[in-house]
C-alpha cells in the first residue's frame, strides 16, 4: 500500500492553532513542541492508516504520545481527511457533524 495523502479541514485547523496558541502562551516553546508532536501523529497515520482505533464507521482517532489531544480522521477513497484536533477531556463528539462534508 502506498502512503496515503491527506487534508485538514479549516475547522481542524483553527484546533491546532488554538491548542498550538494555548500551549505556547502557558510555555514559551511548548506549542512548538505540541505541533511537532501532532506531525508525528500525521506521519503515523499517513504510514499506517488503519492501525488507529475505529470510532465510528469510517472515522479513526490518533491519541497524541505527549499531549491530551486526538486527531480525528476518516479515509476518503486515499486521502485523509483530518476532521479534528480535538482534546480528549472537552466535548466528546462535537465534530460529528463535519460528517456531512465527506463523500463516504
Amino acid at each position: 500500500m502506498s502512503r496515503k495523502q491527506f487534508k485538514i479541514l479549516d475547522q481542524a485547523e483553527l484546533e491546532l492553532d488554538d491548542a498550538f496558541d494555548y500551549y505556547e502562551y502557558e510555555l514559551q516553546g511548548l506549542g512548538k513542541k505540541f505541533i511537532e508532536e501532532f506531525r508525528r501523529g500525521v506521519t503515523r497515520i499517513l504510514n499506517h492508516p488503519y492501525a488507529w482505533s475505529l470510532i465510528q464507521d469510517n472515522v479513526r482517532k490518533c491519541v497524541l504520545k505527549k499531549f491530551p489531544y486526538n486527531i480525528i480522521y476518516a479515509i476518503e477513497n486515499e486521502l485523509v481527511v483530518i476532521l479534528a484536533v480535538a482534546h480528549q477531556h472537552r466535548r466528546p463528539d462535537y465534530w460529528i457533524d463535519r460528517l456531512k462534508i465527506l463523500k463516504l
